[in-house]
This record gives structure tokens, C-alpha cells and sequence, in this order.
């Protein structure tokens, strides 16, 4: 099983790139009701998938599609995140404090998480092809280690959040941009 690079390194990469899907998982999990482990599940797992397939994608599209997506991502990274931190900021405030996992978890929020936390693993794809080195080992290394994460993630925001009700929904949202607004700002500087 050749990856290309030491198994320490590896699990670093993976750990790395899995902290923006943690901390977004965490901060979703506070303003949710009871959490069913099959949303975990689906939003772990759709977090993972991503993490397998954007790393490869940019392996193979190489320079040509990175170079493109790069002039923007970070926006579209901040206007999802935007987006669905607003909500829950909205819901905090002038809510009853608790949102229906299926709100968060349905299927146009996850979209935008999904995208939103892994573009950055398509420029590793990216930096693999341009050292020469094998991508398949590494992104599902990267894909696990995104799972397990998020999965963990969630559950734990989910029950801090329970003990600290609307302010941890509003607080959730506002780091949920607060992510977004520093992904922009590393892009730009």
C-alpha cells in the first residue's frame, strides 16, 4: 500500500482537513432538538464522501480546474456558511430555540455544508498531483478521518447545546459565519 507519504503525516493531513467539518458539525449539533444517529450518519457520511471524492477530483482535473475554482471558492464557502449560520442566528433570537433536525439536516443544508467543507480538500487533491504522489490511500484516509469527526461533532454539539438552549443556537450561528468569514480572509492575505 503505497500513499506517497508517512503514516504520521497522513493522519495529521486527515485530522487537518477534517477540523472545518468538525467545527461545523459541532455548532450545527447545538441548535438541534433530539438528533436522530441516523442524521449524524447522513451528515457524516455525505462530510466523508466529499472528502474522498474532492481530493481525487482535484488529482485528476489538476491545475486547470483549481486555478478556476480557486478565484471563488472561498466566497461560495462564506455564502453558504453565511446562509445557514444566519438561519440559525434567526431561529435563536425569534424562534421557539429549537430546530427540527430535518431543517438543518435536509437536504439543500447539507449540500451547502458538504460543499462548503471540502472544497479545501480539492486543492489537496491538487498539491498531491503536482508532488507525483498517489491520491486514493490519502483521500480515504482523508475520508475516514471526515466521518468520524463530523459524526463526533455533531453529537457533541448536539448535547452541549441542550444545556445551553437558544444562546448556544445563536452562538453556533455567529461561529458558523465566523468560519466563513475566516476562510475568506486566509484566501485573501
Amino acid at each position: 500500500m503505497d500513499t506517497g507519504v508517512d503514516l504520521v503525516s497522513l493522519l495529521l493531513l486527515s485530522v487537518g482537513l477534517a477540523m472545518d467539518a468538525f467545527s461545523v458539525a459541532t455548532v450545527t449539533g447545538f441548535g438541534l432538538g433530539r438528533i436522530r444517529i441516523g442524521d449524524a450518519a447522513r451528515m457524516s457520511i455525505s462530510f466523508g464522501v466529499a472528502h474522498v471524492v474532492m481530493p481525487v477530483l482535484g488529482w485528476f482535473l489538476g491545475s486547470t480546474i483549481v486555478d478556476l475554482v480557486s478565484s471563488y471558492d472561498h466566497w461560495v464557502a462564506f455564502l453558504l456558511l453565511l446562509f445557514v449560520g444566519g438561519r440559525m442566528v434567526k431561529e435563536g433570537l425569534y424562534g421557539d430555540g429549537e430546530v427540527d433536525p430535518s431543517e438543518i439536516l435536509g437536504t439543500v443544508s447539507l449540500i451547502m455544508f458538504t460543499v462548503a467543507v471540502s472544497i479545501d480538500a480539492l486543492a489537496v487533491g491538487l498539491s498531491f498531483r503536482l508532488e507525483d504522489l498517489p491520491i486514493l490511500v490519502p483521500s480515504l484516509f482523508m475520508g475516514a478521518g471526515t466521518l468520524l469527526f463530523t459524526f463526533v461533532g455533531l453529537l457533541v454539539g448536539n448535547k452541549t447545546g441542550k444545556a445551553f438552549g437558544k444562546k448556544a443556537q445563536i452562538m453556533g450561528g455567529l461561529v458558523l459565519i465566523g468560519i466563513g468569514a475566516r476562510i475568506v480572509f486566509t484566501h485573501l492575505v
